[in-house]
């Protein structure tokens, strides 16, 4: 019972916030007249010396006294007496612990918006270097359409938007303080919530002490927004793996987040971006391990969620780690423009801009224009060569409305600046994004 009991080994994580909620409780008690000035004077001295001595030390693990919330209280009655046992005065381990787990995953989703926004900066930077630098876009793998590789970069950017308002969401639906729900019902003191919810930096207490005490929302909120985070950073990890392989050879990695082989002396294994996409699936697993521990429990507390936290703690210290990676890689990544604008003319990547120009010059349907350019791709991979090398014989011998006016909308150059739509690939609505991009990220233009 001692081992499967004890939760100490990791809640330890939590002794900062346990310490704060304690100190704002304390303080409240004595506001209230609960406990007098004087033990709450001596009760926050004593919380301030276990801190610093936690801070210098670590903490202790004693798995008989089971959680932080004992620890501290015991090494408070050490320092100070009988007198620390009024500062357990309404309150219970069960809004304790609510309080202090909020507390540390709004720190954590804080740091997580901070890698984000960090990343986003190294892709924009990046992307206003690259605005111009043609590339293939892929559908199915397969050379679809020639894109910028500033646009492709900002596709990222855009899906870490979304991600810092999924965090952004949590906090605002976090900021309710636990303290003060008791056990399960509330409690017979005349709590003053609001005054501990401000302390803490909440922006009110929580209206329902049932609905508190076994509420974890907030940690599922913080996985799921993770686990969508991780998903994204899992896709630009696999496409800086594939571009980095000898076949594509779109991008050389920073040798710093690059491996060799312990036999093969020619390798540079990409072993970061690998460990970022691996490490997608752990997050995701964090997710899961938590929706199921809380899927099946009535109101209110029960044992079970003490295993709410190493999930998140999990998680969080992973989802860190692979920001921080992707955003070194991004900022010492080496595109080679030249290998990437080779592979946009291979696979007849100008195939719809013949289609769309037959639709504007010809006015014919799209269906048919779509037959008569399917007509010229096969005739250019019978010869070997490009669209843009066909000879004008050649494209009348198609279809007769074709003239030499569709060779300017053949090449790559053109195809990317006719793509000009809002949210398009052309170079200036690339650089008009960049810009955007970096007001809303506070960077100097």
């Amino acid at each position: 019972m001692r081992e499967i009991n004890a939760s100490i080994p990791f809640d330890k994580a939590l002794w900062r916030q346990d310490i704060a909620g304690s100190r704002a409780h304390v303080a409240m008690l004595a506001k209230q007249g609960i406990v007098s000035a004087e033990d709450a004077k001596a009760i926050d001295d004593g919380l301030q010396q276990v801190a610093a001595e936690y801070e210098r030390d670590g903490v202790p693990e004693d798995w008989d006294l089971e959680d932080i919330h004992m620890t501290v209280e015991a090494r408070l009655t050490e320092l100070i007496g009988p007198v620390a046992g009024r500062l357990h005065t309404a309150r219970s381990r069960n809004d304790q612990v609510a309080t202090d787990f909020k507390l540390w995953v709004r720190e954590a989703t804080n740091c997580a918006l901070d890698g984000i926004a960090a990343l986003q900066r190294a892709l924009v930077v990046r992307a206003g270097e690259h605005a111009d630098s043609v590339m293939p876009g892929f559908t199915h793998l397969q050379t679809a359409q020639p894109v910028t590789l500033g646009h492709h970069l900002l596709a990222y950017y855009e899906m870490l938007r979304r991600d810092a308002s999924r965090f952004g969401d949590n906090l605002a639906r976090a900021d309710e303080c636990p303290l003060g729900a008791a056990a399960l019902a509330g409690t017979g003191f005349d709590l003053d919530r609001t005054m501990t919810a401000d302390a803490l930096g909440f922006a009110r207490p929580t209206a329902n002490s049932l609905d508190t005490v076994s509420d974890r929302d907030f940690a599922l909120d913080y996985l799921q927004a993770a686990s969508q985070c991780a998903l994204h950073l899992s896709r630009l990890a696999e496409e800086l793996i594939l571009w980095a392989s000898q076949p594509f050879g779109f991008v050389r990695l920073p040798d710093s987040l690059s491996t060799g082989s312990s036999i093969m002396p020619q390798k540079k294994n990409p072993d970061a971006a690998e460990l970022v996409r691996g490490h997608a699936g752990r997050i995701v697993g964090a997710t899961t391990a938590l929706i199921v521990t809380m899927k099946g429990l009535p109101l209110a507390y029960s044992k079970d969620m003490q295993d709410d936290k190493p999930p998140v703690f999990e998680a969080a210290g992973l989802l860190d780690l692979c920001l921080a990676a992707m955003e070194g890689m991004i900022a010492g990544a080496d595109f080679n423009a030249e290998r990437m604008r080779h592979a946009a003319g291979l696979g007849h990547a100008t195939a719809t801009d013949l289609a769309d120009w037959l639709v504007r010059e010809a006015d014919i349907p799209f269906r048919e224009a779509h037959h008569i350019t399917g007509a010229a791709v096969k005739l250019a991979d019978r010869k070997e060569c490009t669209l843009e090398d066909l000879s004008l014989d050649d494209l009348k011998g198609i279809d007769a409305r074709l003239d030499e006016r569709v060779r300017a909308v053949l090449t790559l150059d053109a195809s990317v600046a006719a793509r000009a739509s809002y949210g398009g690939t052309a170079p200036d609505r690339v650089r008009e994004q960049v810009a955007a991009a970096r007001r809303a990220l506070g960077m100097e233009e």
